[in-house]
């Protein structure tokens, strides 16, 4: 046995994933029910805990940890409990007979089927019926669903035929009839789980609908306001910049929450709808009579829904752009007006520098004239006494002779002085 390297911790989850909700076989005839209820919180191994009381009922094993799909062998029949992004997914299958009931959910305890976690989306029965040849398909089917809105083709190379009108009846379900003719029972159980995911995930994909509606009266309120707002750029004084820019944040910071509570929705319509679209082009379609085909009624139906919310969304991130770039001019526009306020503000201050300087050189040479005058006070005092020891000495021309030199050695100090503090206390210097 070769030794491989360390396996990835996601490793066979990821191999499993690929058989992670399989097709249970069926054979004709047969009755479905499905139930699908929408979650508001990601899988978690206390969803579990719902099909498990339906377990212990029936005394079959409950669904191991981390499992997102489970049978459930009852006496009657069986279920299968998918647990997927958004929603649960109960389907119960039953043999038809002359001891079945109308429906395969009454096989269920009802206390249990009452109260069921999420809330409903989607509700199905399928009839599935052997059949002859296409004739007798075709009027089974008229008579199934007396509608003028039917909706069926044969399916699998012809083997069956699938007819629905896609209403919800007086029990709050819809109806789909299947009537099989050579249909393997694998085969059968591929076709049905096709069209519980074309209806399940048809509603799911519709859910961004009522959102874009309601986005739509919101996007021209915004664009309105923006439009409000360029304009008044245009020709707004500098002072009100601030004002523009403040309800400008105000209305991005509205849209940016619009978007991002709608962009999950929108995102999960578009990946439902493709499921959608490849769920039909799996069944292999071919008309029958006058009926519409299942693709057909998609095209029509749920290509404009979807059209609708992804016109939102472009609708959304376009002006989210617009708002953006319009943001940044006016902020712009406020930066360079405070440029020239701070430019204006500079010119001002070095004026005012300029201004001291003369003033401290003013005060400097008053200094140098106060400092001397001082200075020469103390020479003349000197010499006055001087001159009492030396009689021949004369105080007034001591007193004159030095003012010259006073002022000069004053004058010499004081700019020594100020070079010292200038050397060590450098002037800031811009780049």
């Amino acid at each position: 046995m070769v030794d491989l390297p360390r396996d990835h911790p996601k490793r066979f989850e990821l191999s499993n994933e690929v058989h992670a909700r399989p097709p249970h076989p069926i054979n004709a005839p047969a009755k479905i029910s499905c139930i699908a209820l929408k979650t508001e919180r990601p899988f978690h191994d206390d969803d579990r805990a719902y099909i498990e009381q339906l377990t212990s009922q029936f005394d079959v094993p409950p669904p191991e940890r981390g499992k997102k799909y489970h049978i459930v062998k009852m006496d009657h029949g069986v279920l299968l409990w998918e647990h997927h992004t958004e929603f649960m997914r109960y389907t119960v299958i039953i043999s038809d007979d002359d001891t079945s009931p109308d429906t395969a959910l009454e096989v269920l305890p009802k206390d249990w089927l009452a109260n069921m976690p999420g809330e409903l989306i989607s509700a199905v029965h399928i009839d599935i019926a052997k059949s002859g040849g296409r004739d007798d398909m075709v009027k089974g089917a008229k008579a199934y669903f007396p509608t003028e809105s039917l909706i069926g083709a044969e399916v699998a190379g012809g083997l069956a035929l699938v007819a629905t009108d896609f209403r919800l009846h007086d029990d709050g379900f819809s109806k789909f009839a299947v009537f099989d003719r050579g249909l393997s029972a694998t085969h059968l159980g591929r076709t049905v789980q096709r069209l519980l995911d074309v209806e399940t995930y048809r509603i799911m994909a519709l859910l961004a609908l009522p959102m874009a509606q309601d986005l739509i009266l919101k996007l021209s309120r915004w664009e309105f306001a923006l439009s409000q707002i360029t304009s008044e750029m245009s020709e707004s004084e500098v002072e009100n910049d601030t004002d523009l820019l403040e309800r400008l944040t105000s209305l991005q910071a509205a849209i940016e929450l619009g978007y991002a509570r709608s962009q999950f929705r929108f995102g999960a319509a578009s990946a439902y709808y493709a499921l959608v679209q490849r769920r039909t082009s799996e069944l292999r379609e071919s008309r029958v009579s006058d009926l519409q085909t299942f693709a057909e009624f998609i095209e029509r139906r749920l290509a404009p829904a979807m059209r609708t919310s992804s016109s939102v969304e472009n609708r959304m991130r376009t002006l989210s752009q617009r708002v953006d770039r319009a943001t940044q001019l006016l902020s712009t526009k406020v930066n360079i007006s405070l440029e020239q306020q701070n430019q204006s503000l500079m010119e001002n201050m070095d004026r005012r520098a300029a201004l001291q300087l003369r003033l401290q050189q003013t005060v400097e040479g008053l200094s140098v004239a106060a400092i001397s005058y001082y200075l020469i006070g103390i020479v003349n005092y000197v010499a006055k006494g001087l001159e009492a020891t030396y009689p021949g000495v004369k105080p007034e021309l001591i007193t004159g002779a030095s003012v010259p030199l006073v002022l000069g050695l004053t004058a010499f100090g004081v700019w020594r002085m100020r070079r010292h503090i200038t050397e060590h206390n450098p002037p800031d210097r811009g780049d």
